[in-house]
């Protein structure tokens, strides 16, 4: 398999590992934040979201966003770079 750098791999509850691409990386109120897409999904490029933690030695943690007012403040940042992004292509 080749080995790209923006690919990494999450476990779920069950213990299934799954591959991700990291689409993007962005800061919203002072916290970081991954886009990430799953590899092999049979689902409509749904994308993940989750806030990046900086533990010691370098190493980080994803966590899942579970207030809604966090999440919709990411999404909307999200949605003013791609429009920022598609207006300077124009």
């Amino acid at each position: 398999m080749e080995e790209r750098e923006n690919i990494i791999s999450l476990v779920d509850e069950e213990g299934n590992e799954e591959d991700f691409e990291v689409v993007m990386t962005l800061e919203v109120e002072d916290k970081e934040y991954a886009i990430l897409m799953a590899l092999e999904s049979n689902e409509e490029e749904e994308a993940y979201i989750f806030r990046i933690v900086n533990e010691e030695n370098e190493e980080y943690t994803l966590v899942a966003i579970e207030d809604d007012e966090e999440y919709d403040n990411v999404i909307a940042a999200y949605d003013a770079i791609m429009n920022e992004d598609e207006e300077e292509e124009e």
